[in-house]
């Protein structure tokens, strides 16, 4: 690895560490930026959810497209759309619907990076040594990200920086990391087997995908919704849980990796379904337990700490990508395969809003992360059924 590799390693370890730069400013701005500039409503805010998990839908159909391409330049193509996307929500989204359309190809760069960043990762490592690899290269960029974040708190809080200039910092964030990403060997992580893959074998997979799916988007779209409309929290709240989540997160992922390697993807994945389902309890109950006592204030804080707890396990996704990697019946299955875990968690992650929305509405926001609740439980009882390894032979695949 270190030999052949240790430029490219360097190379894409730069370039994952500028793409904090990037999700920095969406985890800090993003939802103000909707609710200041447009002033959309729970409503508005869930059918965005479409255009936004679209591409996550799309990837496996446009990493088919850009088979030849191989991982490394899809990946560079990855955030040339995210910039560009970047660029048009700076600059070109006067209204609510020139938004959406700038919305969805800024979500497609960072959907499509998704997969070619675990496989390029994985690619890069020594046998054994997945989840240390990658826990590597997401602290680097979690690193990037802490400093960011604490500018952003800084600068928003002192200066009240505008959005459009956050978005434009965005943009040329993913354009020099899609640079980097050029600038290393075409070859590195080439697909050379099927555009698309789907087999039985990786049936536990693709459940987990789907509970990740509903999983992920009642944090997306609700988790922050609760601290900006229950709580009333805006911009500078979310820089400084970003910077928290981020300071924490240099050492969190490494571990993360290092539990992967000596645990096994099952330990990693039950732990945080275990986790998931207190966190989704103590969204349902803190407010209403501490505010009825008339500990406002604290429970706000319990919140807080809730979101950094959910927005720090989003780590674990590593394990996803190295457990797809040893069942995998060939190694040409490890890009495609993780493009299609991504598309199935999408088809739920877009329907899911609007279930959650409606729940909201309806029942209050309480029942949408009793849910959730429910959701990390049967996570919990799928990872039961994981295997650590494949001995079955490669076979043709369905698609």
């Amino acid at each position: 690895m270190w030999g052949f590799g240790k430029r490219d390693f360097v190379l894409f370890l730069l370039a994952s560490a500028v793409i904090g730069i990037t999700q920095s400013i969406d985890t800090s701005f993003f939802n103000n930026f909707l609710s200041d500039t447009y002033h959309v409503t729970i409503s508005q805010r869930t059918f965005l959810e479409i255009p936004r998990e679209f591409p996550g839908f799309a990837v496996v159909f446009v990493t088919g497209l850009l088979f030849a391409f191989g991982d490394v330049r899809t990946a560079a193509v990855a955030n040339l759309l995210g910039g560009l996307g970047a660029l048009g929500l700076a600059f070109w989204s006067p209204e609510y619907l020139p938004m959406i359309g700038w919305l969805t190809v800024y979500s497609m760069g960072q959907h499509l990076f998704m997969p070619m960043s675990n496989s390029i990762g994985m690619n890069l490592a020594s046998d054994g040594q997945m989840g240390r690899r990658l826990g590597q290269i997401n602290s680097v960029n979690t690193a990037v990200f802490l400093a960011t974040s604490l500018a952003t708190a800084l600068l928003f809080r002192y200066i009240k920086i505008d959005y459009h200039l956050a978005f434009a910092i965005s943009a040329g964030a993913f354009f020099l990391s899609a640079v980097l990403i050029l600038m290393m060997k075409p070859h590195t992580g080439k697909r050379i087997g099927k555009r698309f893959v789907l087999r039985k074998e990786y049936r536990v997979f693709y459940g987990l995908s789907i509970l990740f799916g509903a999983r992920k988007q009642i944090f997306v779209t609700f988790g922050p919704w609760v601290l900006i409309k229950v709580f009333g929290q805006g911009v500078a709240t979310f820089a400084i849980l970003s910077f928290i989540i981020a300071g924490l997160g240099i050492l969190f992922k490494p571990f993360i990796g290092y539990l992967i390697d000596s645990k096994g993807e099952r330990f990693v994945l039950a732990g945080e379904a275990v986790s998931l389902i207190f966190i989704c309890l103590g969204y349902a109950f803190t407010q209403g337990l501490l505010g009825n006592l008339g500990l406002g204030k604290i429970a706000l804080y319990v919140v807080c700490a809730l979101f950094v707890l959910d927005q720090m396990l989003a780590s674990v996704s590593m394990a996803r990508a190295t457990y797809v990697k040893k069942i995998a019946l060939n190694n040409e299955d490890v890009s495609p395969t993780l493009s299609m875990g991504i598309s199935i968690d999408h088809i739920v992650s877009m329907f899911v809003p609007f279930l959650g929305g409606f729940i909201w509405t309806v029942f209050g926001y309480e029942y949408v992360f009793m849910v959730g609740s429910a959701i990390a439980a049967l996570n919990l009882l799928l990872t039961t059924r994981m295997k650590t390894s494949s001995s079955q032979p490669a076979n043709e695949a369905i698609v």
